[in-house]
């Protein structure tokens, strides 16, 4: 079974702009086009569509994904170190979002205690940081 462009994107429930942004980015193989007609995809083109929008939910960028799509079953060592790199990167992003978080709580509890309407604790609290900090 062969798809249009249309037909593939309703398939792998993507765009059709998206579907010709990953053919630019080298992850999707863009058929010939016939010298009459449209473009027919292979019916594989769905699974990999597929792949490609779960690694991204996973947290892989494109350029990473390209990476697996280049790996095959025969290189699961591969596979298992970009996943243990990417589980990494994520645990590193949820500290440094939850010392933002934490930072940004102490400011909010400032902010409570100090109900002053001649000044803004918060604002305070920042511009001393950015003082400090040059």
């Amino acid at each position: 079974m062969s798809l249009t462009i249309g037909k593939l994107a309703k398939q792998a429930n993507v765009t059709i702009e998206t579907i010709r942004y990953y053919q630019r980015k080298g992850l999707l193989v863009e058929p010939d086009k016939p010298a009459t007609g449209y473009r027919h995809y292979p019916s594989a083109a769905i699974s990999r569509l597929r792949f490609i929008k779960r690694a991204q939910q996973a947290g892989f960028t494109l350029k990473e994904i390209l990476e697996l799509l280049a790996l095959d079953n025969e290189h699961c060592q591969d596979v298992q170190t970009l996943a243990e790199q990417k589980l990494r990167q994520i645990d590193n992003q949820l500290n440094d979002l939850n010392a933002l978080r934490n930072a940004l709580d102490d400011l909010l509890k400032g902010c409570q205690h100090d109900q002053s309407t001649q000044r803004c604790s918060l604002i305070e609290a920042l511009s001393n940081q950015a003082d400090s900090q040059s």
